[in-house]
């Protein structure tokens, strides 16, 4: 059943940021009905390969980005452009209680589905608005794509090695995080926006905007720069105010030494057998060791070559220094704190095999998110859906086919 079950989402987004919200509420039951355009779909259904494969190794249409943010939804084919098309979703919104779109501002307002309109069939409707940067002010018309709004807003700017190194520059997340994280911000404000309407009665309109989540979420880098008036720079794997707290390359790959006082450095380099460093002035304490990083880090760097990841981690952990391996994707799914927890999930899909996703990472003892359902392939639901929240009979959805709206 789920926390949501009495809850149902019209989900008009498409790609990142909106789905990620849908299929978080999704997670906790709530019935998320995505509308997609007939014959394409959700744009990441074509973002391949890869694709999810069927038993017989083929691909499938699915591809697997389209797969990472829509399980436990139940798909519909609506051509919005149409007059008819356009009265299926009043139809749906009206039988609603909530609305995610993510189309251009004042796009939905010619079809007659922006907020304004769909209120009036469901006066107490939740509507959220995802854009790249809102529906105000000198950007609101812009493209707000996720690397941009990286860059723009400020993370950019704090994430890459030091100018001057060696692949030193701005770099991006390794995802796209400012959309990961509009998602997550949409769906607390969807939830704090019907708890609202559960007291009151009233629904509301939400405007969410990526550049206004990606500086929102730099945090405490935010402040130090409102608190000295001096922008951040980029550190790399490197602290500004510890040494050494980065990553060191060993003989075979890569591992994070995070060393927090003096003690854990007289650790680290004797479990390297280069205790002299730890009674050397310049590097006895962490203040003399940020001083003189530049003759430091080479020496410690040198040490960490000499073994491999794996003994390097049994030697730190045996002493007590806080470090760690920097994995690759097959090794995070064959760690074994990862298998513990049952990240990886496996969901039967109409291929004929299973589908591997990622399980929702919230633990509620009460009412705990579900991977339920596989994400639907194009249409799955598009007959079920029009019957039986609609009330639409046989003759009419095949008039509805017939023209090319569902």
């Amino acid at each position: 059943m789920g926390a949501l079950s009495h809850i149902r989402v019209l989900d008009l987004t498409r790609v990142l940021a909106g789905p990620w919200c849908a299929q978080t509420l999704a997670d906790f039951g709530a019935d998320v009905i995505k509308v997609e355009r007939p014959g394409a779909g959700d744009d990441t259904r074509h973002w391949g390969p890869p694709y999810l494969k069927t038993p017989e190794g083929t691909d499938t249409r699915e591809a697997a980005y389209y797969l990472a943010a829509n399980r436990n939804k139940r798909s519909v084919t609506v051509d919005i452009a149409t007059p008819e098309g356009q009265q299926i979703v009043r139809e749906l919104a009206a039988q609603s209680d909530v609305v995610l779109e993510n189309y251009k501002v004042g796009q939905l307002k010619k079809y007659g589905l922006d907020y304004e309109s769909l209120k009036a069939v469901k006066p107490d409707i939740v509507y959220c608005s995802v854009t790249g940067f809102g529906q105000t002010g000198p950007y609101a018309q812009r493209a707000g794509y996720d690397f941009i709004v990286q860059g723009i807003g400020g993370f950019m700017s704090i994430t890459g090695e030091r100018d001057g190194q060696p692949g030193g520059g701005p770099q991006k997340a390794g995802v796209a995080i400012a959309d990961l994280m509009t998602g997550m911000y949409s769906s607390v404000a969807v939830l704090t926006a019907l708890a609202h309407r559960d007291r009151t009665g009233e629904g509301q309109y939400i405007d969410m905007a990526l550049l206004d989540v990606q500086v929102a979420m730099l945090a405490n880098m935010n402040s130090n720069y409102l608190a000295s008036g001096k922008p951040p720079a980029r550190w790399g794997n490197a602290h500004p105010n510890i040494v050494p707290y980065q990553t060191f390359q060993t003989s075979d790959s890569w591992i994070i030494v995070a060393v927090g006082n003096d003690g854990q450095f007289r650790k680290f380099v004797e479990a390297g057998n280069r205790a002299d460093l730890a009674d050397d002035d310049r590097f006895a304490t962490n203040p003399e060791r940020v001083r003189n990083r530049e003759t430091l880090v080479p020496i410690l760097a040198e040490m960490v070559r000499t073994r491999s990841k794996h003994e390097w981690i049994d030697a730190l952990e045996a002493a007590g220094v806080p470090c760690g391996p920097i994995n690759d994707l097959e090794e995070v799914f064959e760690n074994e704190q990862v298998v513990a927890r049952g990240m990886e999930v496996q969901l039967p899909h109409p291929s004929g095999g299973t589908v591997k996703l990622v399980r929702n990472p919230i633990r509620m003892s009460a009412t705990p998110p579900e991977a339920q359902a596989h994400p639907p392939t194009l249409g799955e639901h598009t007959e079920a859906i029009l019957r039986d929240v609609l009330g639409y009979d046989d003759a009419r959805i095949d008039a509805l086919r017939g023209k090319s709206v569902i």
